[in-house]
């Protein structure tokens, strides 16, 4: 029986990988499960994060239940606006996610949102607040990119590299395969598979470079807010480039751009501008008193 998934230049193979298991005739999706899992550790790692900055850890605990629930609604909303033209004439597939389709940066604007509204509610720092909590997300990143490899989505387009990954093409969504895909597909022991990239592994790899650098930082940050200054920067830099590589972008209205790597773009900007501005101003302070 012909493998699931192969790596072919590194000599992997996944003989079968499944999307789910199916429990008295209900099916729960790999996804969904993998993605839970991401809020586990991400609330751990932001509970970590809060002990090694004398926080209370209980306080994000809280902070957690509200961020949850509202990143996974902004995440969806943001999906669907930009795949409106589906779901204009599916309007209930709306609320059926156990397939997929949720964007990551509906899920952090709207955790930002709430986030800040939560340190109003409870008079507390939300900069301090985004700091502690930013830890948690890129762990969260780190881990759900992992569902989109069970779904076989969210891959890019050809490459025949060390990484070259390996799908069954009758796996795969019709919508998701690009001519360039299609047009460099093979035949193993009568199966037929697409090559692409991976872009799921190089975003979570690159995602633990992100967490280790924030980690690292912490102790040499200057004022609250920088922490998610350098999330927003590292993140949106390596999304940037991993975007244009995906089959699967979501598109601003028929201009053709991607609309990740547009906001990527935007944060990697302002993020840089903002955090250059502070090391300016904190230097001339220095200076003054001296």
């Amino acid at each position: 029986m012909a493998p699931d998934i192969r790596f072919p230049h590194l000599g992997i193979e996944i003989a079968s990988l499944g999307k789910g298991i199916t429990i008295g005739g209900f099916t729960i999706a790999f996804y969904g499960m993998i993605i839970a899992f991401g809020m586990v550790m991400g609330y751990l790692m932001t509970a970590f994060q809060a002990k090694r900055t004398g926080q209370e850890p209980d306080l994000y605990l809280d902070l957690a239940l509200w961020d949850i629930v509202f990143a996974v609604i902004g995440a969806r909303i943001y999906y669907v606006i930009f795949t409106w033209d589906y779901y204009k004439d599916n309007l209930l597939q709306i609320f059926n996610t156990r397939g997929g389709g949720l964007a990551i940066y509906g899920g952090v604007i709207a955790g930002v949102i709430t986030t800040i509204i939560f340190g109003k509610v409870r008079k507390q720092n939300f900069f301090q607040l985004l700091d502690t909590a930013c830890i948690g997300l890129i762990t969260g990143q780190i881990i759900g990119r992992w569902g989109n490899f069970c779904n076989r989505e969210a891959f890019g387009g050809y490459t025949n590299g060390l990484f070259a990954m390996q799908l069954k093409q009758s796996d795969v969504a019709a919508s998701n395969l690009t001519h360039s895909v299609l047009k460099h597909a093979v035949e193993i022991d009568g199966t037929r598979y697409i090559q692409v990239h991976p872009t799921f592994l190089y975003e979570s790899l690159w995602n633990i470079g992100v967490l280790i650098i924030l980690l690292l930082f912490t102790k040499h940050r200057k004022y609250n807010g920088q922490i998610f200054l350098i999330y927003l920067l590292g993140y949106g830099l390596g999304r940037a480039w991993i975007e244009g590589l995906r089959t699967d972008q979501l598109i601003f209205f028929g201009t053709g751009v991607a609309v990740s790597q547009v906001l990527s773009g935007g944060l990697v900007v302002a993020s840089a501008a903002i955090l250059i501005y502070r090391f300016v101003k904190d230097r001339q302070k220095v200076k003054s008193v001296q």
